[in-house]
């Protein structure tokens, strides 16, 4: 190395650094981003399917949030055409060449059930579905805590809050260490396929924080991180919010242009924003837009709101 070069890179790094204290904006683009900027937006497919009428295909969610710069696309189960490997395979190149990350594998499944054949037909559904997440390059996949079914219909849970009696002769205690064990054993196919579970707000034992830390404890996994759903902690949400900031691997919110399917609420993003920011989180917000409107103009709607406070 001649002497000319060695000099240069010597003084080089004090030169870039002294233009960047009088250039402040070479100062802005060399510094590393914010945890707040690598936030990335994604939509979830149910936007588009509240479970009624036709499915909207996961092909043109693909090509929906391609058309408004999304980053990604939350994949729900139920709305999918089938399970076998050539549309698995099929939904993974769309996504792929549309720019789109295939971000979250929203399932349906509960842990809630005194009969031991019902939980484990649960276990089984949800390491099959640990499967197809792996199959399509989906690195999340949502879990529910299941709730006691005492209450038939959704409508009718909804009327009540998400509030409903234990099975008789068993009490919450027992709904935890079913849960908690079933759980346990879906985490050796998630670590061995590298499926991140979430587990969600949902309903039944998820319903409040400390229910849902209390299963993330026992399991004590990096494979098992929260679902944070903006939308169902009806009461005090943002307290809420708070206490599982911390666990939290992905994030689903709820918007309501039109009126919700079955509530509404004004929920501040700016605030729930910067409670994701004060724990540095990193990973994506999938807008689950569940209101009466259009999904064509209210998924463009919420995009806006949360691109807003961003």
């Amino acid at each position: 190395m001649n002497s000319t070069r060695r000099s240069f890179l010597k003084t080089a790094p004090l030169a870039i650094g002294g233009a960047a204290l009088a250039n402040p904006s070479m100062a802005e683009i060399t510094q590393p981003k914010s945890a707040a900027s690598r936030i990335k937006l994604s939509v979830s497919s149910y936007s588009y399917w509240h479970f009624k009428g036709d499915k909207f295909p996961i092909e043109k969610v693909i090509d929906e949030a391609a058309k408004m710069g999304l980053d990604g696309i939350d994949v729900l189960h139920r709305q999918m055409d089938g399970e076998d490997n050539a549309y698995l395979q099929k939904l993974k190149k769309h996504a792929f060449v549309n720019g789109i990350a295939m971000t979250c594998l929203s399932i349906h499944q509960g842990f809630v059930s005194p009969d031991k054949a019902v939980l484990k037909e649960h276990i089984d559904h949800t390491n099959h579905c640990i499967e197809l997440a792996y199959k399509m390059g989906i690195p999340c996949m949502r879990l529910n805590t299941g709730r006691w079914g005492t209450i038939k219909s959704f409508d009718d849970l909804m009327a009540k809050r998400g509030i409903e009696p234990a099975i008789e002769g068993y009490t919450e205690d027992d709904a935890f260490k079913w849960c908690i064990d079933s759980i346990h054993q879906c985490m050796k196919k998630a670590e061995a396929c590298g499926i991140l579970l979430a587990l969600e707000n949902h309903w039944g034992l998820g319903s409040t924080p400390e229910g849902m830390l209390r299963i993330k404890n026992a399991i004590d996994s990096p494979w098992l991180g929260l679902l944070m759903d903006t939308g169902n902690f009806l009461e005090n949400p943002y307290d809420k919010l708070e206490k599982i900031a911390p666990q939290t691997c992905f994030v689903q919110a709820k918007t309501y242009y039109g009126g919700g399917e079955w509530y509404s609420l004004d929920l501040d993003y700016k605030r729930i924003v910067n409670i994701l920011k004060s724990v540095n989180y990193q990973g994506y917000i999938s807008i689950e837009f569940e209101g009466k409107e259009d999904p064509k103009t209210g998924v463009q709607k919420s995009v806006d709101l949360l691109r807003s406070v961003l």
